[in-house]
């Protein structure tokens, strides 16, 4: 099987759409686009030219996703959660040559409603909570909130925050998957990935 588009949505000419992806109501992806394997969009999705979306993304309802964002494996966006691509836009003034790369990294979450501005880097498995604004790049593993978005704690691969006990170098194993992680200089990974 191929992917599955609903009559109200369009698929622009040498878009390239992976296996098993579905496209529901009334979604626009442009012609540039790359769309991987096992893909949601939700109803009113937009997908720019210059987008990648890797496998077994998850894309909510009301996501406009504009020329140069990247999307890794496993990344679930949001309803209404919005993107941006030019720093310092004027309806005057032409900036299509200024696109920043924003990229979002494996099985991160950017919760609904929440603002990614363009230029930064969202780390593996980080979770961005609900009407957030990120300025600036995350860690791996991080849980931001807030406006601007700021660092309150540290998620597990799984979506489940973690109790780290006090001091660096701290270990934790997850209750859900038995996976270690371990903090090491303010940044958190699994252990396997510290072997």
């Amino acid at each position: 099987m191929k992917y599955k588009k609903e009559e109200s949505a369009i698929v622009d000419e040498g878009a390239k759409i992976g296996d098993r992806t579905r496209i529901w109501h009334f979604c626009h992806v442009c012609s540039g686009a790359t769309v991987g394997d096992d893909v949601s969009l939700g109803q009113n999705v937009f997908v720019g030219n210059e987008v990648r979306i890797g496998n077994f993304c998850k894309v909510q309802n009301n996501v406009s996703i504009y020329d140069n964002v990247i999307l890794e494996d496993g990344v679930f966006c949001g309803p209404s959660m919005v993107f941006t691509n030019v720093y310092n836009p004027r309806a005057f003034v032409t900036r299509k040559h200024q696109y920043k790369e924003t990229r979002v990294r494996l099985g991160a979450t950017l919760g609904a409603n929440c603002t990614i501005v363009c230029g930064v880097t969202i780390g593996k498995y980080a979770f961005i909570g609900a009407g957030a604004v990120v300025t600036k790049d995350v860690a791996d593993f991080a849980l931001m909130v807030g406006v601007p978005a700021r660092q309150i704690g540290w998620m597990s691969a799984y979506g489940e925050q973690l109790k780290l006990p006090a001091g660096e170098n701290s270990k934790f194993t997850c209750p859900n998957t038995g996976v270690g992680y371990q903090l090491i200089d303010g940044k958190l990974s699994t252990i396997d990935d510290i072997l």
